[in-house]
């Protein structure tokens, strides 16, 4: 048994600052699973989720390394952040490249590709089961719903972009949320999910 394994985070990571290599594979092997977990739950694309994982561990050494580590007793709070922003910055620079459709590039639903960008990273982490509930709620809607329930909860885009987008009023655009916020809610019942639908989308 590797003596490392007994030590905690915060340990390790003052280790690895110090030069100690194998800490950082125990840490590594620690909390690789779910942190790619993490990530392949958001891109759903096995080679895009392992070049995310690989590029947010490269931010860890290297923040490490640094002496910029700052984070004591949040180790998986931060690293999960790090993925977080990385799959974000990704989304978003392929948004500004193309119009938004259902459908991304590598055939999967986009919504399935985010959580929330405006939430704190412990939110994130805690509501991931709720995200994935209110992906299937919003899989039930009608397209014309769900295209508005996308744009402004994955893009958090504003009512008259979105009207913009669809070529439709704002009204019209209001009044589609509001039927899908209705429309989800019912399901929900069923489920016991999300219930504040109006915080989330507005």
């Amino acid at each position: 048994m590797n003596v490392y394994e007994t030590y905690t985070d915060e340990q390790l990571v003052k280790l690895f600052s110090l030069g100690k290599d194998k800490a950082f594979e125990v840490l590594l092997l620690r909390h690789k699973e779910r942190i790619y977990s993490y990530i392949f739950n958001m891109v759903r694309d096995e080679d895009l989720a392992n070049d995310i994982f690989q590029e947010a561990f490269i931010k860890v050494i290297s923040t490490i390394k640094q002496g910029k580590y700052c984070e004591s007793g949040k180790f998986i709070p931060w690293i999960t952040r790090i993925s977080h922003n990385l799959v974000i910055d990704y989304f978003r620079k392929k948004s500004s490249d193309k119009t938004i459709s259902n459908i991304n590039q590598e055939g999967n639903d986009i919504f399935d590709t985010v959580s929330l960008c405006d939430c704190s990273i412990q939110d994130i982490i805690e509501k991931e089961e709720s995200y994935s509930d209110i992906s299937k709620l919003i899989a039930m809607l009608p397209d014309d719903q769900q295209r508005i329930v996308k744009l402004r909860f994955y893009l958090n885009l504003s009512f008259k972009e979105i009207a913009d987008k669809e070529n439709i009023s704002i009204n019209t655009a209001l009044g589609r949320i509001r039927y899908a916020i209705i429309n989800m809610r019912k399901n929900a019942i069923k489920y016991n999910v999300i219930r504040d639908l109006e915080r989330v989308f507005y």
